[in-house]
């Protein structure tokens, strides 16, 4: 029993004595080829001079940058967007390291497009990468119909791709375009012949009594006040009299123009 217990002690005390070298061995080793690693610092978001300054205090270059960078929306221009190794990973002491540049946030600059047609408009705003807008229109005397006016954005700003962009386009001049005045409480004799000269006229006439008011005084109109006015229209009136009340239809009177009269 006595050997037995002998023997056990002895395959206990060389199981020890093999385990305590392995572990000496084993750290011997990593001390040994750990002595020329170290870890990639991060430098991202750094500008080109201090990634390479902060390399050199690892122990590692600034191998080059790739590429001509790439456009980003969160990195600013100039600072690194992208490394590789990443960091923290072991490499050996002087080895390179590669990063990309930000070129900040892509931009596309608003085309020329005012005095051209709609379509060759919207195939210059393709052709840089933005999209189309809203289109309204507006009169112009000068420029023909469906010409570009302007744009929102106007031209010469930088947005970023896809952007729509609003367009205005000229629209036809179908006449004069006048405002009606305030003819009410004025004197209709006097009013007519201001009318004439400018070549409006009269729907219709029609007379009222209105008590304390004088005969020929305009009491109501169409269209109203600051309502549009063009030649054809017809313009109606309501005026006080002393008489019996009559219609009369005069389409041959002419209308005074937009404006202020005296």
């Amino acid at each position: 029993m006595r050997k037995l217990l002998r023997a056990l002690a002895w395959l206990a005390y060389g199981a020890v004595i093999a385990v305590v070298f392995g572990l000496a061995a084993y750290s011997s080793f990593s001390l040994f080829v750990r002595s020329g690693v170290t870890a990639v610092p991060p430098v991202e978001g750094l500008t080109r001079a201090e990634a390479s300054t902060r390399l050199a205090d690892q122990g590692l270059r600034l191998r080059g940058v790739a590429g001509e960078g790439r456009y980003s929306e969160k990195v600013p221009a100039g600072k690194i967007m992208r490394q590789s190794p990443d960091a923290r990973t072991l490499v050996k002491r002087g080895s390179g390291v590669s990063v990309i540049l930000s070129l900040g946030p892509q931009r596309v600059e608003v085309p020329v497009v005012a005095g051209r047609s709609l379509p060759a408009a919207q195939a210059a705003l393709s052709g840089s990468g933005l999209g189309i807008g809203r289109i309204l229109g507006a009169y112009s005397p000068t420029l023909a119909a469906g010409t570009v006016m302007t744009t929102d954005p106007s031209s010469g700003a930088t947005i970023p791709p896809s952007t729509p962009v609003n367009l205005l386009l000229a629209l036809p001049v179908s006449g004069e375009r006048f405002v009606m005045p305030d003819l009410v409480y004025l004197d209709y004799e006097r009013v007519r012949p201001r009318f004439e000269q400018q070549g409006f006229r009269f729907g219709s006439v029609k007379y009222e009594r209105y008590e304390g008011v004088s005969s020929g005084v305009i009491l109501r109109q169409f269209p109203l006040p600051g309502h549009p006015l063009s030649r054809p229209d017809n313009i109606s009136l309501v005026v006080a009299t002393v008489d019996t009340p009559t219609d009369s239809a005069t389409p041959s009177r002419p209308a005074a123009p937009g404006g202020r009269l005296p």
